[in-house]
């Protein structure tokens, strides 16, 4: 079997022209596209299992001993791929909204100068808070759009000071539960209410101070490009959750630099070429 397929691929070789190349050359980039709108979800882990399967399947299918297995494949393969859209849908509706918004699927260009007042505000407030042990969550919205966390909260459109930030995640005040979500200069809401993780990669952790507000933090960096910051109220330790990826023990000191680093040349803040590899170091 391992023989005819190389005799195969010689064939195709021997036979390769120009037309051939732009043929091969189309196909990656359709690949790298889906690739590219899938990275950093949880579609992308799902895409695998699939293609792991539909190798395993068209191995199992192409050995004639087994009539029975290749009749039941060939008869539900139609329908699996009609549910593929189903199981989908969130994951291609963000893929589409990406797509669709400007210049943002291969823009290079920075976001607002007006965030490094907002990074500036929240890496004073996050210090203040981490020596008081008081908890807080922030989130920067960047690329995706997060009014569906934001009619969660109580919308204050106010102006970002590092006080305003201090004064709403003191225990005693009625929007201190909950996150506060951010876009440029302008502090959107409070008392937001982000979707947990369900990955696991907490659950990992030996340290009781992973609470709720870590699973948020995580959990909104997974399903969007947000940026949030957490302040444990046990530890009063800083962590920051980005692409699916939460960072312990942030220094407040280096939290500032860090944060500007995903508001500037790129909405990822990574060169291109980190972007494309990151997609298949996702989830190792």
């Amino acid at each position: 079997m391992i023989r005819n397929f190389f005799n195969y691929l010689i064939f195709l070789f021997e036979r390769a022209n120009w037309l051939s190349v732009v043929d091969v050359f189309l196909v990656t980039i359709v690949f790298f596209l889906i690739l590219y709108v899938l990275r950093d979800t949880k579609a992308l882990v799902y895409l695998r299992g699939i293609l792991f399967l539909i190798v395993a399947v068209s191995l199992l299918t192409s050995l004639r001993v087994l009539p029975a297995f290749s009749w039941l494949v060939s008869n539900t393969l139609p329908a699996l791929l009609l549910a593929i859209p189903v199981v989908f849908a969130p994951e291609i509706r963000r893929g589409l909204e990406r797509i669709g918004r400007t210049g943002s699927f291969f823009s290079r260009e920075g976001f607002s100068t007006e965030i490094e007042k907002s990074i500036h505000a929240v890496t004073q407030a996050g210090k203040t808070l981490s020596e008081s042990k008081e908890g807080g969550l922030v989130v920067f919205r960047r690329l995706d759009p997060l009014q569906e966390y934001v009619e969660t909260g109580v919308v204050l459109n106010a102006e970002v000071t590092a006080e305003l930030l201090i004064q709403i995640f003191h225990p005693k005040t009625p929007l201190h539960d909950g996150a506060v979500i951010m876009a440029d200069d302008t502090l959107i809401a409070a008392s937001c209410v982000l979707p947990l993780s369900s990955s696991g990669v907490l659950e990992e952790s030996p340290e009781r101070s992973m609470g709720l507000r870590h699973r948020a933090a995580l959990g909104i960096a997974e399903e969007t490009d947000a940026v949030a910051v957490v302040i444990s109220e046990e530890t009063g330790v800083i962590s920051l959750a980005y692409e699916g990826n939460i960072d312990r023990y942030v220094p407040a000191d280096e939290l500032e630099e860090r944060l500007a680093e995903f508001f500037t040349t790129e909405p990822s803040g990574r060169p291109l070429f980190k972007q494309v590899a990151s997609i298949f170091q996702r989830d190792e």
